[in-house]
């Protein structure tokens, strides 16, 4: 008979080690302490359609997913209950319907596994209806403040290292300027640890707005003692001082297409101030996809037995968390409290620096 039946979720974008969490929390809770945990597909939407698309997990269907990449549940990053489309072009607030709804199947709590979007709405869930929540943590960017390090971004860095091994053979052999985008909107964890990890000779990151010429500087230099390519990492929120930067999306047909980014932006800058052959390539969700990194997989089945250890021990509103290399936890609240972006003064930025890595300002 099991003690406890809990909800678990995924919700923002995919990361590599989402399936892994799932499994560490099934074979946990349902393996061992023989609770019941349901899958809700979609965050939090397959508990507000009808009919609800749930699903019972138990260790045998969780078989094979440490190394699979994705999510078999599903995820979505316009899943707030709070703010729904209501087919009008509005919002409508249906965080009361999905809290009865979860009350209704006997949830006695959520797991929520997600980003700082996702974790803020299962907080507010828990503030505004009662419904207990305890977080994990999930983002490629790696910009939570509360945890040292976040599953699926060093997966993320890996893809990204092995793009730049990969440019930097072309590149060589064509005399050209590579630009590789990353992604990283606000923060350019990504594109700092791939950069060095890759041998970049530039960093484009969007906590330092850059001034163009300094790259056209550092490729004139590395030209004139013989290195006539220069890789480039360019984290996708990165801009120029001035702040004006290539239209990145444009209505088209009944959408919207994605006409250029911030790589782009940078490549029309350096062939204003260089005569050079510049190619760009945007990484975009080839970073997303794919099995997840050995690292990745061990962290994601640290936290998905430390979830089911915070419900075990009552510590519901708590979010698990990597902290100085222990697997602990902090209080939701605090943990979306502060965004992390790359400091001034981080030691990495030194240490790239030191080796001769331009960052554009």
């Amino acid at each position: 008979m099991a003690t406890h039946r809990i909800g678990i979720l995924t919700g923002g974008g995919d990361a590599p080690g989402l399936n892994a969490v799932i499994r560490a929390v099934v074979k946990y809770a349902v393996g061992k302490l023989h609770w019941q945990v349901i899958g809700i597909e979609d965050s939090f939407n397959g508990m507000l359609d009808a009919p609800r698309r749930l699903h019972d997990l138990t260790p045998r269907s969780c078989q094979g997913l440490l190394h699979r990449g994705g999510t078999i549940l599903g995820t979505t990053n316009k899943g707030d209950p709070f703010a729904m489309p209501d087919g009008s072009g509005g919002h409508t607030d249906r965080s009361g319907e999905l809290a009865a709804a979860i009350r209704a199947e006997g949830l006695e709590g959520l797991i929520v596994i997600g980003g700082d979007g996702t974790q803020a709405i299962g907080l507010r869930l828990m503030d505004t209806h009662g419904i207990p929540v305890v977080g994990v943590p999930k983002t490629i960017d790696n910009d939570l403040s509360a945890t040292d390090l976040t599953f699926g971004f060093i997966s993320a860095v890996e893809t990204a290292t092995d793009a730049l091994d990969r440019l930097h053979t072309t590149a060589e052999s064509h005399d050209r300027v590579m630009l590789l985008e990353v992604m990283g909107r606000d923060a350019g964890w990504i594109a700092l640890w791939a950069g060095v990890a890759g041998g970049a000779d530039c960093i484009v990151i969007p906590e330092i707005p850059y001034d163009a010429d300094r790259f056209a500087a550092k490729i004139k230099e590395r030209r004139m003692r013989g290195r006539h390519f220069t890789i480039i990492v360019v984290a996708e929120g990165a801009a120029p001082k001035d702040g004006n930067t290539l239209p990145s999306e444009v209505p088209h047909g009944i959408g919207t297409l994605h006409t250029a980014s911030a790589a782009h932006t940078l490549a029309k800058l350096l062939t204003e101030r260089v005569d050079v052959d510049v190619r760009t390539t945007v990484l975009g969700h080839l970073q997303r996809g794919g099995g997840p990194v050995a690292f990745d997989r061990v962290l994601a089945t640290e936290f998905g037995v430390r979830a089911v250890e915070l419900i075990n021990a009552g510590q519901w509103g708590d979010m698990v968390r990597l902290n100085k290399g222990k697997v602990t936890s902090v209080p939701i609240r605090d943990a979306v409290a502060e965004y992390r972006t790359v400091e001034e003064n981080h030691p990495l930025l030194a240490v790239a620096r030191s080796v001769g890595i331009e960052f554009g300002g």
